[in-house]
């Protein structure tokens, strides 16, 4: 990657406006799960260290650009004050703050600030360049450090660095684009890439460049049906995607897709729902499939623990539930158990980690999503794209 770092960057006595990956989800007025907040740590550390002021831009949620006091950040800036120890102020008026005060020029070294809610901007979806140019005008430096959102064009993530008089990516970017890219370009084998979600046309070009690439692939959840209506199986009111079946053969001809063996069904999907075990030929004409079956997943199992890569993106079946979540249960455990390096990454796999108590055990656990997915299919992220046009005129002024 030809972009510039923190390293690469005097930041002493300045400020430096930072976008990060706070979109945390919240119980209430309170952080639920606090491990975003936990990943940037380290680049705040840095920061502080070298003597930078700090100021965090981030989303949450999908506000859709109006102020809606639901999605502000304040839970977050209350959060990463009592795990730094340290005010952190939430500050709403930020152009008055950052860009129309006279204050805005004196840098508190040490310091660090959160702007309010960047999706509460009409422009920031839209990628405005505009409301870019007054993002990065906040600080002297505009560091892009939030994986999640590196594949969205918007004027955070985007415009803000093409704007920027000094952009460049942050640590924690940086170092999941190296890890996926590295097991991606020269894993150790067998790969096994262990696929799940809802729907096969939401990862279709995931999957199909994953079949070139993986020794197998595991699929789970919805989109594991339109592999096995692609064989010739009823599947009553599943959800399924017929139009993509002819996908389903081509990417299972391409690379080794075991079909699951057995599911668990379900006459509704709730927390008093019954799961009830089939054989995939048996599924009857009212049920809906909701995980894959026990012999599926001791079958999935087998084969991860002989593995020496893996890659899990997406639950088995409705996991949400304890009587439809065994089989990412057992996956998950074969996953945490392998001795191969284990690569994890999307916000319903994170969560199945995190509720069967795994995520420790998993070799690097990606905060990203369709981030994650982009890099796996091999797609450019914008965010990167633009670091690397802001590193090359640089240069060229240099």
């Amino acid at each position: 990657m030809n972009i510039r770092t923190l390293d690469d960057i005097e930041i002493r006595n300045k400020r430096v406006a930072i976008r990060v990956d706070l979109n945390v989800p919240l119980n209430g007025t309170e952080v639920a799960n606090d491990e975003r907040i936990r990943a940037i740590l380290p680049t705040l550390k840095l920061c502080r260290d070298r003597g930078a002021e700090v100021v965090l831009l981030s989303h949450l949620g999908r506000p859709d650009g109006a102020q809606d006091s639901r999605f502000s950040l304040q839970p977050v800036a209350t959060r990463l004050s009592q795990l730094l120890d340290l005010p952190v102020k939430l500050v709403a008026e930020w152009r008055a703050t950052y860009l129309n005060s006279g204050l805005s020029k004196r840098v508190r070294p040490g310091e660090i600030s959160i702007l309010e809610n960047v999706r509460f901007e009409s422009g920031e979806k839209k990628n405005d360049q505009e409301l870019g140019r007054e993002f990065a005008s906040i600080g002297e430096i505009y560091v892009m450090d939030a994986f999640g959102t590196a594949h969205r064009a918007h004027a955070s993530t985007n415009a803000a660095i093409e704007c920027a008089e000094v952009a460049c990516a942050g640590p924690l970017l940086i170092q999941e684009i190296q890890t996926i890219e590295r097991a991606l370009k020269d894993p150790k084998r067998p790969l096994i890439a262990v696929i799940g979600g809802s729907k096969i046309s939401g990862k279709l070009e995931v999957l199909h460049h994953l079949s070139k690439l993986a020794d197998s692939i595991l699929v789970g959840g919805g989109m594991a049906n339109t592999f096995l209506l692609a064989h010739g199986h009823q599947l009553g009111q599943s959800l399924v995607e017929p139009d993509l079946a002819g996908e389903a053969r081509s990417i299972a001809s391409a690379a080794k897709v075991p079909l699951p063996v057995d599911v668990m069904t379900s006459n509704g999907i709730s927390s008093s729902s019954i799961a009830t075990l089939r054989r995939c030929k048996d599924v009857h004409q009212h049920e809906t499939i909701v995980d894959i079956g026990p012999n599926t997943a001791r079958m999935y199992a087998s084969m991860i623990r002989k593995a020496a890569t893996v890659l899990w993106n997406g639950p088995m079946g409705v996991f949400e539930f304890d009587q439809f979540g065994e089989g990412t249960r057992v996956v998950a455990e074969a996953i945490a158990d392998t001795s191969a390096m284990t690569i994890a990454g999307g916000g319903d796999t994170i969560a199945a980690l995190d509720r069967n108590g795994l995520r420790s055990e998993i070799d690097y656990v990606s905060t990203g999503g369709g981030a994650f997915l982009n890099l796996v299919e091999g797609k450019e992220l914008p965010s990167l794209t633009a670091l690397e046009k802001h590193a090359s005129r640089t240069l060229a002024v240099d």
